[in-house]
Order: C-alpha cells, then structure tokens, then sequence
C-alpha cells in the first residue's frame, strides 16, 4: 500500500511558465530569471542535526542562513527594490531562516501585497512540512505554486538520527515518536498539494551512513506521488557552523558518493543537479547572487533585526580589545585536551600581538569516557560557570551538548586547532574574534584562578 494517499494530480505542461521562469525549477530558467528570498520567518518547529540558524557570513551561502529578519512590511519594500535593479526577477520565496509555516501570519502578510502588486512574478516556499496539512487552504489563497518540501527519511528510525525534535500539539517530541509524526505530516501534506495542484518539489539532504539507502525510495515514492522534482543535496558539515554533524565530524557525501545514490533514483520526478543551497535571503540569478548588495538598501536602516553584529572594525579608530582565552591543554605546548576530559584550563589575555598566561582554573571533569560525553548538566554547568568571563574556549575536540552552551553563553567554541601550538592557536583564535564581534573590554574573574595570573 502506498504511504502516500491518491494525488489524482493534475498533468504538468512543458511550457508552462511556473516552469520555464523558476530558476530551481529549470536549468535554463535559471541563467536567466532571478529570484528573491525574503526572510520574514525567525521561528522554526523543529531542530535538524544539520542546521544552525544562528551562524552568518555575509559570503557565505548555505540553506537557513540570513543576516537579518524582515517584518513583512520591509519585505514589501526590499521586493519593491529588487524590482527596480533586477527585471528579469521572476519568483519570491520564503525560505526561512526559521520554516515558513511555522511563521504563517507574516508570510501571508507577505505575500498578500506582493500578490496584488506583482501579479506576474512566482510565490514559492519551503517547509519541513510540520504544519503542511493545515496550511494548504491558505497556501492556494496566498497565490503560492510552488513548494519544496524537505523529505530526508521514510524510515522513523532513521528520522530520528537526522532530527533533535519537533515542537508539535505544544510539546517538544524527540526520537521515534517524533520522526514518526513528522513524516506522517509531509506526506499528508504532499499528497493535498499535489491533488491541487501545486508543483511540489523534494530536498533530501544526503548524510552518509546516515540516510543514503532511503533517498532511492525517498525518489521512487514521491515520483509516484506526482512530485515535479527531487533535489538531492548533500550534507554541509562544517565545525565552525556549530550543527552536530560538524562538531562531531560527520562529513558530508564527495562528489563520487553523491552520484552514486543519484544514479540509484529513477522515478519521474526530474532530479535537480544545479541547486546552489541558496541562503534564506538569497537575490538574483543562481550563479550571480546579490543579496549582500540589496542587503545594504535602504530598508535595512529601519528596524531590520540583525542575526549578527557588523564583522570588520576599523585598526586605527577601534584598535583590538583584549580577549580572554581559555584553552584545553595538558602540556601547555599544544592543544592536545578534550573539552570534557579537561581538569584545568589555561586562561590567557591576548591583546593584538600580546599573549598574557593568567594561570589555571581547574574545573570537575565533564565526560568520564573515552569518546563520547554524557549529558551531565550540573557538571558542565559548574565547567561553564568557572569559564564564564571568557570568549573562547580552544580545545581538541568538543561534544555537542557543550558546543551549544557555550554558543548560548556567548562563548566561542574553538576546536580546528586539535595538536597545533598553544601561542599559534591563541592569536588565530583572538584574530577570528576580533573580527568576528566589536568585544568590549573583559573583567576576569579572580574566582579558581591559581599559577603565575
């Protein structure tokens, strides 16, 4: 029996324009109408392992990242503006950072004056699905034809190893019984955009050794289901991203292993192969995006919300503020410790080209094991609170759990350095930061402090 339930969709036409001005929709659209992201949803409904929504690079392009959230009101305006410079721009999107439906009243907010003013360009979002089912209604009286849906297991138990959890009927749900749901969700959701009408396409992120062998029958069932097309994107595992793939060193597919499990799917959705992994405020054509130039409009001096502070200073009018480190080290030459198996960190002041060592603060010890930390929140509470004043904190390798606390606490994880010197790490890390945050001048704390500080 199939999972997903009769679509009784309607015949897509070659020439149709929904396809043939869409970039990700068609390859040939894509060299010549551009699209724009606007990022009107702050929230999402669930934690995806490969996602972190709080990391921004104003280079950097990767799916859920943004440097600033509109209210639909500047979204209108930014639309207006982009209409000005780009002609050739044909689709708005939403696409997070948060998930769309998981922000309904400010995307239809969004969406209903766009609607009226540019009724020749394209409405399309994107959604893990969560709320799909419920959302239909409204997504067909807002003007959208196109929804992606992100579908990376069938399998809960699979699911579960991709998703942290999902908020759902007021409650956060975690393993099994949260993949289970979910999945229940999008394919409920995808079979009613379907029988409506609406192109519906699929992203799969491929995580080796994680999800590999369901994106063949992830291709076959949606194929079934009418899907217009499947992206299979692979996984972007990066450390300084802080997603757990990256901090646990899971990498993402090469080009090799990406091919392969494409050659494995043969339904009928078209797979798409020229997907960029867009930003969430992507502007312009695919390969020529313009969204650090429209970022600098005018609406951004009225009351857009930062994700991240401006990353340059200038040296001669703000020189460096001292930044206090602490790092992971039992022989003081090199990095060499665990976060968890740590007893003592060494804490130092670098100031531009001057490294101070303040001593030791000795800590309880985080994680007994060899690999793997548990989740002793009085234990790492007690670590976190004796590094407090810090700003970052280097150390061979790091867990999950304490990556996100740190984050949390406004303190720098820092692991890239694993067996590199001491002094080496300490002004690359000090560099990063100073660029990073306009630091304010730290109080060190006298409290556990013991040695030559």
């Amino acid at each position: 029996m199939s999972m997903v339930q009769e679509s009784g969709c309607r015949p897509i036409q070659p020439n149709n324009a929904r396809i043939e001005e869409h970039p990700c929709y068609s390859e040939g659209a894509s060299h010549r109408y551009a699209r724009m992201h606007l990022p009107v949803a702050p929230a999402c409904n669930m934690q995806c392992r490969y996602c972190n929504r709080k990391f921004d690079c104003s280079n950097e392009s990767r799916p859920g990242v943004v440097s600033g959230v509109l209210n639909p009101d500047q979204a209108v305006k930014r639309a207006w503006e982009a209409r000005q410079r780009l002609p050739h721009l044909r689709v708005i999107g939403f696409a997070g950072p948060g998930d769309p439906l998981a922000n309904r009243e400010r995307v239809f907010a969004t969406c209903k004056p766009l609607r009226s003013s540019f009724p020749d360009w394209h409405l399309c979002l994107s959604t893990n699905g969560l709320c799909l089912p419920e959302s239909v209604n409204a997504i067909l009286d807002h003007g959208i034809q196109h929804v992606t849906i992100t579908l990376n297991a069938l399998d809960p138990e699979v699911g579960a190893a991709i998703y942290s959890w999902i908020f759902w009927n007021k409650k956060r749900r975690r393993g099994v019984e949260a993949a289970h749901i979910l999945l229940e969700q999008q394919l409920a959701g995808l079979s009613a955009l379907i029988a409506r009408g609406v192109l519906v396409k699929i992203n799969s992120v491929l995580i080796p050794g994680v999800n590999d062998r369901q994106i063949p029958e992830i291709n076959r069932l949606v194929s079934e289901a009418g899907v217009f097309s499947h992206n299979i994107m692979p996984l972007i595992s990066a450390p300084e991203h802080g997603t757990y793939y990256g901090v646990m060193g899971i990498p993402g597919p090469n080009e090799a292993q990406l091919q392969q499990v494409r050659s494995q799917c043969g339904g009928a959705a078209k797979l798409m192969t020229h997907c960029r992994q867009c930003r969430a405020d992507a502007v312009g054509l695919l390969e020529q995006d313009r969204q650090a130039e429209l970022n600098r409009s005018p609406v951004e001096d009225s009351r857009v919300i930062p994700i991240h502070r401006p990353t340059r200073r200038d040296p001669v009018a703000n020189p460096p503020s001292p930044v206090v480190l602490a790092v992971a080290s039992q022989s003081g030459e090199r990095v060499d410790t665990h976060f968890g198996h740590a007893a003592f960190f060494r804490i130092y002041r670098v100031t531009g080209a001057q490294i101070e060592h303040l001593g030791e603060r000795f800590v309880p010890r985080y994680c007994q094991g060899d690999d793997q930390c548990e989740d002793k929140d009085h234990t790492l509470k007690a670590v976190l609170n004796l590094l407090n004043d810090c700003q970052g904190v280097i150390c061979a390798r790091i867990g999950f759990v304490p990556w996100q606390e740190l984050l949390e606490r406004g303190i720098e994880p820092v692991n890239s350095h694993a067996d590199r010197p001491v002094l080496e790490a300490l002004s690359h890390t000090a560099r990063l930061l100073q660029d990073k945050h306009a630091i304010p001048t730290p109080k060190v704390a006298a409290a556990g402090m013991k040695g030559r500080g």
